[in-house]
């Protein structure tokens, strides 16, 4: 069984103007089915082959780092397109509102740290909101690591690859992590993970 690219669940021109048709058609129909292809060859007669993604990522860490770079990668563009929606709403449901003040004090000082954490990355990774141990934290990982791999389950991550924003906000990573953040977020899916995680 192969993996396969899914689609984008809205059209290309829908999350604009905080991100442009663009760049979604370079991010998710180059860049993310680059890794699709690069996955599917390079788990072709191997262990890899037949298994779910997650056990892929998990398995390959720290193993094989060509299957899990594109593993990965492959993961987290999946979530990255139905962390966004267009129109979305900016206020949490209240049960992941709620889980948000009791960890971090407040909703924008969440949002701080995520933007933190993001900017702080130093060349290509991800600015991930994820639950640990029952607690809800922001943390940072380079390149396609995922949390995954740390025993901890992403609820929220942002692509701070350079190709996930330049065209539209050039060396600007904060404002597009915050535009990301104000505009694009689909808390509803954020809050469907944090149950799954809870």
């Amino acid at each position: 069984m192969s993996f396969t690219l899914p689609d984008l669940p809205y059209a290309h021109d829908a999350l604009a103007p905080y991100m442009s048709t663009e760049t979604l058609e370079y991010h998710h129909d180059k860049h993310h089915a680059a890794y699709v292809n690069a996955l599917n060859t390079l788990i072709k007669g191997t262990e890899w082959e037949g298994i779910s993604l997650e056990d892929v990522v998990i398995g390959s860490f720290g193993h094989n780092v060509p299957v899990f770079n594109n593993a990965s990668q492959d993961l987290n563009h999946t979530y990255f397109w139905k962390w966004m929606k267009p129109h979305a709403r900016a206020a949490l449901p209240g049960m992941l509102e709620r889980k948000v003040k009791a960890d971090f004090g407040s909703i924008e000082k969440m949002k701080e740290e995520f933007i933190a954490a993001g900017v702080g990355q130093f060349g290509s990774g991800w600015c991930w909101l994820a639950v640990q141990n029952g607690k809800m934290i922001v943390m940072r990982t380079p390149n396609g690591e995922n949390p995954l791999v740390y025993g901890a389950k992403p609820i929220l991550g942002c692509d701070v690859w350079e190709h996930a924003y330049y065209i539209d906000y050039r060396n600007r990573r904060p404002d597009y992590i915050r535009a990301f953040l104000d505009h694009l977020v689909n808390w509803e899916y954020v809050d469907d993970l944090f149950k799954q995680a809870a």
